[in-house]
């Protein structure tokens, strides 16, 4: 019986963690310019419902998200971005983004 009984749990517990977890590539206006840039985005995502783990990269001007798709949706991602004065708009790996002569409005 206790071999029943450990083998159920075990099947909940692994049922329960396999997430449905998803990338999604962002990029935003304004544009990120600086280390500054890159910590109010990841400091703001994260506090967005199903998100995993942010990436930034001020080079390519991309923020990679990582999200748990049971928890949370493209669209409410990018909706977290407006909360602190961001727009963003779903890009891939291969666009290439222009970086803009616009100043630096985190420094």
């Amino acid at each position: 019986m206790r071999k029943i009984i450990l083998s159920m749990l075990l099947a909940t517990a692994m049922t329960a963690s396999a997430k449905d977890l998803k990338t999604i590539i962002f990029t935003t206006t304004p544009q990120m310019h600086c280390e500054n840039c890159e910590n109010k985005i990841k400091g703001n995502m994260k506090f967005v419902k199903g998100v995993k783990k942010i990436e930034t990269s001020v080079d390519k001007q991309k923020v990679y998200i990582t999200y748990d798709a049971d928890k949370t949706t493209p669209a409410d991602l990018q909706k977290g971005f407006t909360k602190f004065g961001y727009t963003a708009r779903v890009t891939t790996e291969d666009e290439k983004i222009a970086p803009s002569s616009e100043s630096c409005p985190n420094m």
